[in-house]
């Protein structure tokens, strides 16, 4: 076996299942990855109450955490090769956090461009706290296992940058403990409406546990070129989201290239289009969703693979604190 190259650090808020944007912006560079790096993946529930710290909104990440598990295992993300941590339960996301707001500016916060499009989307009419420092918080995360790449979709590339910043700054403060992490940029997925990336919010997503009905379903549904009102009117191939989706996730090539060639000549309709991808697509999630099957057959794996690594992780992290307070300085009781 090959030695590993460093430490990766990614990982999701528990707001929902997950859905083909996510698997296209980061999970399928996770599951190549987890061979080449020692993993963490974070299930980040205090980044939810940065947008929703409503009680009701609370009461829901403990199922949300277990869905979220269980989109994990079924993808292939392994937890005997990978560490799965809640976010939480580290009382050292805490301590760090403080710590490195410290080392960062209000006006270099408010120039992250995902901030203000995350606000505007939870309905928020001003910057909460929590959420102008939510690039802290990820930093933190990233920090305190040590790692040294991050794979994040591309809204997360300026959360990135500032990790570094935030990472240089301390290591000239005070000595190099830190790594200065690297972002793996993953692809965006257009939604379903074809009028932004996919997304719970949106309600243009196809979950990697919806089933085969539900799947043609969506499909069906799916915004195609408003102007091919007939089958017979040529129709527009690029940006098309149907095609989008059919050179994602269909491996049959000479279809999709005929696909392309009969739409483009007003040769096929927009409904033999639509039910080739939904073939196409459910053949992509039936091995997913049989691992999920049998996931959920065991009530108790969930929580014994979030406790296992949340121990894990606890060791790592009070290690790097340990690190953190002697290169600091910080008084310490006799």
């Amino acid at each position: 076996m090959k030695p590993k190259k460093g430490r990766l650090l990614t990982g999701d808020r528990p707001t929902g299942r997950l859905h083909l944007g996510h698997f296209v912006g980061t999970l399928r560079n996770r599951v190549r990855m987890q061979d080449e790096y020692e993993s963490f993946f974070i299930i980040a529930d205090l980044h939810t109450l940065t947008t929703r710290p409503e009680r009701a909104a609370i009461e829901e990440i403990a199922e949300n955490v277990h869905q979220l598990v269980l989109d994990y295992l079924s993808i292939g993300i392994d937890p005997q090769r990978s560490t799965i941590f809640l976010q939480s339960a580290i009382p050292e996301t805490y301590e760090l956090n403080l710590l490195l707001e410290m080392l960062v500016t209000v006006p270099r916060l408010e120039r992250v461009p995902s901030l203000k499009n995350m606000a505007s989307d939870a309905g928020l009419e001003s910057m909460p706290f929590g959420l102008l420092g939510y690039p802290v918080l990820q930093t933190v995360d990233i920090l305190l296992p040590r790692a040294d790449v991050v794979p994040v979709g591309k809204d997360n590339q300026a959360h990135i940058e500032v990790a570094r910043e935030i990472a240089r700054r301390f290591n000239r403060l005070y000595g190099e403990i830190f790594p200065i992490p690297r972002g793996k940029i993953g692809e965006e997925l257009v939604g379903l409406d074809g009028q932004a990336k996919m997304s719970k919010s949106l309600n243009n997503t196809i979950f990697l546990s919806d089933d085969a009905e539900v799947v043609m379903e969506k499909v069906m549904r799916m915004y195609t070129d408003p102007k091919r009102v007939r089958a017979n009117i040529p129709g527009r191939v690029e940006g098309n989201p149907v095609f989008i989706y059919h050179d994602a996730f269909n491996p049959d090539v000479d279809e999709v290239v005929s696909l392309k060639q009969r739409y483009r000549g007003g040769q096929v309709g927009d409904v033999e289009v639509k039910q080739r991808l939904a073939r196409a697509l459910n053949a992509f999630l039936d091995p997913i969703r049989q691992r999920r099957a049998t996931f959920e057959e065991q009530p108790q794996l969930v929580e014994d693979i979030l406790r296992s690594g949340t121990e894990r992780m606890r060791s790592e992290a009070q290690r790097t604190m340990e690190l953190v307070r002697n290169v600091m300085g910080l008084p310490r009781l006799p």
